[in-house]
């Protein structure tokens, strides 16, 4: 049974009702974020996560933490929004406390990619993709972003 008087209780139960939410689209917005978790439970804090220097200073990060009243709110959070499309990315789901086991055994499994879905289990693995294949669709995007300015700038033949 866990002593009310103990600090360390209260931080583990808050970190069970609290949630990681990472591989976020940067046009998502924080009330837009809100919006997606809040049907789940009641989310009593939120922290979005921005850069502060550098040359993407004022952008965010990619990634934020949902805060439940309670871990089951946060567990039916993570069951239902994890690998989800949010802006036509996969969001990836957990329990701010877990480690990064489910990464690192996407990563070790053979060709784990968008595709590897695992159901039946509590642990599933879905969206999940290598960092390699992470950064080959961030240059995908940015050549695109780029064909798509100069194609702007340039007036169309007739």
């Amino acid at each position: 049974m866990a002593d009310l008087q103990d600090p360390r209780s209260f931080a583990d139960e808050r970190s069970e009702s609290r949630l990681y939410v990472g591989n976020l689209d940067l046009r998502i917005t924080e009330a837009a974020l809100i919006k997606m978790f809040s049907p789940y439970g009641k989310i009593i804090s939120e922290d979005f996560l921005w850069h502060t220097r550098g040359p993407k200073r004022g952008e965010p990060r990619g990634f934020a933490f949902i805060q439940y009243s309670t871990k089951e709110e946060a567990k039916l959070a993570k069951e239902k929004m994890h690998g989800r499309l949010a802006c036509g990315r996969p969001l990836m789901v957990r329990l701010a406390s877990e480690k990064y086991l489910e990464e690192a055994a996407a990563q070790n499994s053979s060709k784990a990619g968008c595709n590897t879905i695992k159901s039946g289990t509590t642990s599933t693995i879905s969206g999940q993709v290598s960092r390699s294949a992470k950064i080959a669709a961030t240059k995908n995007k940015l050549k695109a972003l780029d064909e798509e300015r100069d194609g702007a700038k340039k007036p169309k033949a007739s």
